[in-house]
């Protein structure tokens, strides 16, 4: 057979076969096609099974959604300014309202806790459980064993809303931090304060002795003193007022009792490092932070600036104004502020001793100036 011959054969063969490898392509295409469908088909109905699912349960509301991812987002963009590790300790929260309790960002549920989704704005899966603690609460302690926010709404709190609620719970997260330190139990159980209590109240309940006549003189001239230093206007004007402070802290010091002193001093290290943070976050959010469109969209928005001011203004009026006696452990928080303020002024490397040499806040003035 000749080449012309067996090339017109080829070509006969090849016209016979494009059809049926036509038909090939075409089959293929549609199962492909097909393939897809049926994904997409299993994809929406595992999610409206989801959904079907979710309707029988609580809901978390919107608004709660949106303030929670925002506290998550500024934590995660500025915490590690001002704390190192902030974003190695955990974020659980516990949200509570008036029926239920929603559990978000928490690793280890307990069994009294059932799951409703996984939701994509909080980068968590969502759980509840019946109330169980009151609506109004601002605290953290741990649930499952792992330091948890337990927050009310913001409009159940004396927060009332949203942007101050936001920057509490960032104040809330740095008890987290605390609390996550490796000694942080066994250094504070090696305060020798708790007197048997196990349960941690002693915390709040200890028998601090905010009643007597001499201390309320020291602590009202003690507060009087840090306010003066915190306003001063020039570096002569802030070195009078702050060796001022020191003295008059050193007299406190051997009024108090060697118990009441290591209360004294860690009440000032952890709630009022925890409120300095509080404003802190708040003026670092207002400078360099863009919230998110949906926290701007919220009826009750209000700019960090102005949460910032509200903070450092309100440290101040309740030094210059706070009576030991009517605000008693609390009295402690405007305090530790305060010096978190002052050492950020006389020695701005103090953080970097914080978490190493524990409780004390005066051993990080620099008494040498």
């Amino acid at each position: 057979m000749t080449f012309v011959s067996l090339t017109r054969l080829g070509v006969r063969s090849l016209r016979f076969l494009l059809p049926f490898v036509w038909q090939v392509r075409k089959s293929a295409r549609e199962a492909e096609r097909t393939s897809k469908t049926h994904l997409t088909l299993i994809v929406l109905v595992l999610l409206s099974a989801q959904m079907v699912a979710a309707q029988d349960k609580p809901r978390l509301p919107d608004i709660d959604r949106v303030r929670l991812a925002e506290a998550f987002r500024i934590g995660e963009r500025l915490g590690d300014q001002i704390w190192q590790g902030w974003n190695k300790a955990p974020f659980a929260v516990l949200l509570v309202t008036p029926e239920n309790e929603f559990l978000i960002r928490h690793p280890k549920p307990s069994a009294d806790f059932t799951l409703i989704l996984y939701d994509p704005l909080l980068q968590s899966k969502v759980y509840y459980r019946q109330r169980t603690q009151p609506p109004n609460l601002l605290a953290t302690f741990p649930i499952g064993g792992i330091p948890t926010i337990v927050i009310g709404q913001a409009e159940n709190t004396a927060k009332k809303t949203s942007t101050p609620w936001v920057v509490t719970m960032l104040h809330e997260h740095f008890h987290q931090l605390q609390y996550s330190q490796l000694d942080y139990y066994r250094q504070v159980d090696a305060l020798g304060l708790s007197r048997g209590d196990q349960s941690g109240m002693w915390m709040l309940n200890y028998p601090f002795p905010y009643d007597w006549p001499e201390m309320k003189d020291h602590f009202s001239l003690l507060s009087r003193l840090l306010a003066e230093a915190l306003q001063a206007r020039n570096k002569t004007e802030f070195s009078a007022r702050l060796a001022a402070y020191l003295r008059q802290r050193d007299e406190l010091g051997k009024t108090l009792s060697p118990d009441d002193y290591r209360y004294f001093s860690f009440q000032m290290w952890q709630e009022g490092i925890a409120r300095y943070t509080e404003y802190r976050i708040a003026k670092l959010a207002a400078g360099k932070y863009k919230p998110s469109k949906a926290f701007r969209a919220l009826k009750d928005y209000q700019p960090f600036v102005g949460v910032a001011e509200q903070i450092k203004s309100g440290v101040l009026n309740e030094l210059n104004t706070g009576q030991l006696e009517d605000y008693k452990r609390v009295m402690f928080y405007a305090l530790g502020a305060g010096e978190g303020l002052l050492l950020d002024r006389t020695n701005p490397r103090w953080r970097q001793r914080y978490f190493v040499d524990k409780f004390y806040l005066d051993r990080y003035f620099d008494r040498t100036r």
